[in-house]
């Protein structure tokens, strides 16, 4: 997690949790270099990596064999998963892990119960997922959040019901509906979001295979998340190791990273968010369906709306645009280059343009507009520039707040300070969107 992050965790009741559970370490061939050590104290949030000791980069931190790794091929129910799994299937793909996790996590005997026992099971991990509706609304109105969250709820409730409800209901001797719940199905698709890696497909060799399924790796899932990190893990048919990405002094905390991911990202899966500028890979989406609703707000006749939404069609028939779409920008631009091009290029073009354009079945990009920086947006033609100008304004819109408002509460120590951690990480999503969002408008204004 963040150096602000507050991380609450899943699992078992052990009342000397960490000592029991790296006994369980050494136990199944978990390695951790001796110049490194698990602490609750001086890391950002409960649980750490910290250094005895400087360590080169190149560094092994720990190595964990397979063998100790939870999942779905390796939980002591893998032969009744792997005999009900023409059942099991999912649009997430997390099915057959997840019920490996009710059995495993409800069971004291289970191989694994000192690495549950890590996870306080009082309350679930603080995602955006278990706050109430008002709160989420409150707090990241705009964001992106809430619908994001809204859709997770309405896929888990369906999956536990269609998928894994029959499936507890068919093998009553080793669970129970009472016991492995809805509740705690919410609670362990939370716990997998937030620490659970999957393998990397290898880019030649696994070329059009479905991505494997996530896991649980106990030693490496503790460490924190910051953008710029100086740890990664590596796989190895053996084992996995953790190892360093640059060298790290004694005293330090060893960061993970979870991905390029902008706030609302870490916020939606993790439950923190970065203050800014930590965050390089922050990121502001504009939905597509604001996009067109600009472009209808511009017309002034009803014919020029019949040729907006003309168009619109074109775009969605292409895959370019849609109801769940999105524009992605950056610190330094758009990261969806070519679908903002194609769909300011269509919505700007004239009647004759347009009747061209779909004769011809489009027009041939030109090779230099591969990117569209900060500096490219600004060059843009005025027409697209415009739309894009009244895109953004729509977009700022959805917020609850403006930026100058939560910029003032960042300003203020004291204010920040009484804020709950919910209303911190939300605000340094709010505010770090909103800051692309308003260079976005900087760079699209057009002179009077």
């Amino acid at each position: 997690m963040s150096p602000e992050s507050k991380r609450q965790k899943f699992g078992g009741d052990a009342a000397l949790p960490l000592p029991r559970f790296l006994q369980w370490c050494q136990k199944v061939a978990i390695q951790l270099n001796p110049k490194v050590y698990v602490s609750t104290e001086h890391s950002v949030w409960r649980y750490g990596l910290l250094t005895r000791q400087d360590l080169a980069a190149g560094e092994v931190i720990c190595s964990i064999p397979r063998s100790a790794l939870l999942s779905q091929h390796t939980t002591r129910i893998q032969g009744l998963l792997e005999k009900g799994q023409e059942n099991l299937s999912s649009r997430s793909g997390w099915v057959s892990l997840l019920i490996a996790l009710m059995y495993e996590a409800t069971d004291a005997s289970s191989p694994w119960a000192p690495y549950f026992g890590l996870w306080p099971q009082q309350s679930p991990p603080d995602l955006p997922m278990f706050w109430s509706e008002d709160e989420r609304l409150q707090l990241l109105k705009g964001t992106g959040v809430p619908e994001a969250v809204k859709k997770d709820l309405e896929n888990m409730e369906q999956e536990y019901t269609a998928i894994v409800l029959p499936f507890i209901r068919r093998h009553p001797n080793m669970f129970c509906p009472h016991k492995h719940s809805l509740d705690l199905y919410k609670r362990l698709v939370a716990f997998v979001m937030a620490y659970s890696f999957q393998e990397p497909l290898d880019d030649e060799e696994d070329s059009g295979k479905e991505p494997p399924p996530p896991m649980m790796v106990p030693v490496a899932d503790l460490l924190n998340h910051v953008a710029h990190h100086n740890a990664h893990l590596e796989f190895t048919p053996e084992c996995l190791r953790m190892v360093t990405t640059r060298p790290v002094m004694a005293g330090q905390e060893l960061f993970n990273t979870y991905g390029e991911m902008g706030n609302w990202q870490l916020l939606h899966m993790y439950g923190f968010s970065e203050r800014h500028p930590n965050n390089s890979h922050e990121t502001a989406d504009i939905p597509m369906l604001t996009l067109q609703e600009a472009a209808l707000l511009d017309t002034e006749t009803p014919e020029q709306r019949t040729q907006v939404l003309e168009r619109w069609t074109l775009l969605r028939h292409m895959d370019v645009a849609g109801e769940e779409g999105a524009l992605v920008f950056g610190c330094d631009g758009a990261l969806t280059e070519d679908e903002l091009r194609t769909c300011l290029k269509l919505l700007c073009m004239s009647p004759e343009e347009f009747v061209e354009y779909k004769e011809n079945d489009g027009w041939e990009d030109d090779e230099d507009e591969e990117t569209l920086s900060n500096q490219e947006i600004s060059q843009l033609p005025p027409s697209w520039r415009r739309l894009l100008h009244r895109t953004a304004e729509l977009t700022l819109q959805a917020y609850a707040s403006d930026l100058r408002s939560d910029q003032a509460v960042l300003d203020n120590d004291a204010a920040f300070r009484e804020l709950s951690h919910r209303q911190r990480y939300s605000l340094h999503v709010r505010y770090g969107q909103k800051r692309i969002l308003h260079r976005l408008l900087e760079l699209t204004a057009i002179p009077t």
